[in-house]
């Protein structure tokens, strides 16, 4: 697994960047948000935007296509999406672009607990959302590849590193059953034309407020391809009755189900690897997971 070295921004130098960059909101107070992500530091500025500054030269990539495509793309969308003000360029004391977006109301569920039926009703409006960004053929867009960590490209990009994780967790999963899910998924591939993919619609990437799905955000994992890795959600959140209206709602092939299983294992198994106690909450989340992977009927 490829290493990435990482600068973390803080709140100062946000504020430090407004000020050089951005004088006319220089009077504006900048703070945290409740939870930071991985790729992106996040900071409100003001009431009404955000600061949104990657913390590694390959999510810097990012940047600029989410400049230049949100905008287009929330035209065909019924769910909101950010909406990029301004872009901020490298500077000596920071040295990625960043962006200024305008700040979407709402919690991410990752910070909520929502009922069964609060999950069946995000379960339907997901489904909405991917088909609705699917079936947009009028905005061309960017393939696959390094900018988004190759998400949407043939799941055998992941490979090795799949084949590697499974077998360090041999004893913990059961990596027979995982490894022939994995080569049975490598054996199909998405034989339409290549459909819109938001990239990473993971529990911190959806945002809802009074009680509805209220935002997708982060898309800088956007590119045209395989739609399958989008997705996961359906086993990394979803259960029971939520996940059978997510499945019957995106009325997609079984090999696709098949593939988007395949990138939730792929998922699942890296982050059980980065755990060192096996026995933490955590670890055993992923675990569940995995086996709820293992032992799911073929769609």
């Amino acid at each position: 697994m490829m290493i990435i070295k990482r600068f973390i921004p803080t709140v100062g130098l946000a504020h430090q960047l407004i000020i050089e960059q951005f004088p006319e909101y220089a009077h504006l107070p900048v703070s945290e948000v409740e939870k930071q992500g991985h790729d992106n530091r996040t900071y409100r500025l003001g009431d009404n935007m955000l600061i949104r500054m990657p913390t590694a030269e390959s999510y810097a990539l990012k940047v600029p296509k989410e400049q230049e495509l949100l905008t287009k793309l929330a035209q065909h969308l019924s769910i909101s999406i950010p909406a990029p003000l301004r872009m901020g360029t490298p500077s000596t004391s920071y040295p990625y672009p960043f962006s200024l977006y305008k700040w979407l109301p709402g919690k991410s569920i990752n910070l909520l607990t929502l009922s069964e039926r609060e999950k069946e009703l995000i379960a339907f409006d997901l489904a909405i959302f991917l088909k609705e960004l699917q079936v947009i053929t009028d905005i061309p867009g960017p393939a696959p590849g390094q900018h988004n960590c190759w998400r949407g490209d043939h799941l055998s990009v992941y490979d090795k590193d799949a084949r590697e994780q499974i077998a360090k967790l041999r004893g913990i999963i059961d990596s027979n059953k995982a490894l022939n899910l994995w080569e049975r998924a490598c054996a199909t591939q998405w034989n339409n034309p290549p459909v819109w993919i938001h990239g990473d619609l993971t529990i911190g990437n959806i945002l809802m407020n009074n009680g509805k799905l209220s935002a997708i955000i982060d898309f800088g994992g956007i590119a045209i391809g395989d739609p399958a890795g989008d997705l996961v959600i359906a086993w990394t959140y979803l259960a029971g009755k939520a996940r059978e209206i997510f499945i019957k709602e995106m009325g997609l092939d079984a090999n696709t189900w098949l593939r988007a299983r395949a990138w939730a294992l792929w998922k699942a198994t890296f982050e059980l690897c980065q755990i060192e106690d096996q026995n933490s909450p955590d670890a055993l989340l992923q675990a569940t997971i995995i086996l709820n992977l293992l032992n799911e009927n073929e769609t």
